[in-house]
């Protein structure tokens, strides 16, 4: 096969434009849907580790549904479906009035996929920390939300930490799922340019370094959490769950 290879095309404009504004919106999903997952699993997490069979119950459902749907899916069910589900207004809010709908959705609906699976990670970090500690809040005199907050929860966010980073990482690959939606972030602006300039090895070569670079930038980033907050005499490590 003869291909002929022209780097240059990735430094012209247009095209060096149309990268970095698919990095930057890449970047604004992936860190949009983290906020959410973190604040709404680690809420989820900590109900789901509770006694009240209720409460159990109700998350677990929380799980199952968002885990157990694939997130193209999902993409098309909150971008297509649930305007329709609504009252008129609100449903002709979401389509045409809302700004950039369709990264909201991408952020709403990557948020809440990731969420159900941090949830379970921070379940099992709470599991894993010896019961005698939960005991040893009560019998302190420590109401729940003291116990959990400061008993439990430092010591089950030392334990996810790895798994945690693997979900965040997952994140960043999982927005490309958002162009379904006609989001132009980096994966979309890629084949965009290809189309275009029909010099796919190049355009997605520099996709694949930029996608990596955001990698080990995460990777970086959690492990000097992960030594930060380890207790002293400790080895740094984790539980790691997999579903």
């Amino acid at each position: 096969m003869t291909y002929s290879w022209n780097w240059g095309v990735l430094v012209q404009d247009p095209y060096l434009q149309w990268l970095g504004w698919g990095l930057a919106l890449t970047l604004a999903i992936s860190l949009g849907a983290l906020a959410i997952a973190l604040s709404v699993g680690t809420a989820v997490g900590i109900l789901r580790s509770s006694e009240r069979a209720v409460l159990r119950a109700a998350t677990g459902a929380y799980i199952s549904l968002f885990r157990n749907i694939p997130l193209l899916l999902q993409m098309f069910l909150w971008f297509f479906v649930v305007p329709e589900l609504l009252p008129e207004g609100a449903g002709r809010w979401l389509k045409r009035d809302l700004p950039y709908p369709e990264i909201v959705t991408a952020i709403i609906a990557l948020g809440l996929f990731t969420s159900s699976r941090i949830a379970v990670q921070v379940s099992a970090g709470i599991d894993a920390v010896p019961r005698g500690q939960r005991m040893a809040a009560k019998a302190a005199g420590l109401s729940q939300l003291q116990a959990y907050r400061l008993v439990l929860l430092p010591q089950a966010l030392r334990i996810i930490i790895p798994p945690l980073t693997s979900e965040i990482l997952t994140i960043f690959k999982n927005s490309s799922v958002a162009l379904t939606i006609g989001v132009y972030e980096l994966t979309t602006q890629t084949q965009q340019i290809q189309s275009i300039t029909y010099q796919g090895f190049e355009a997605f070569t520099a996709a694949t370094i930029l996608y990596l670079a955001i990698a080990m930038t995460v990777t970086v980033i959690m492990r000097a959490i992960e030594r930060g907050v380890a207790l002293p005499g400790t080895t740094s490590g984790g539980l790691h769950v997999r579903f």
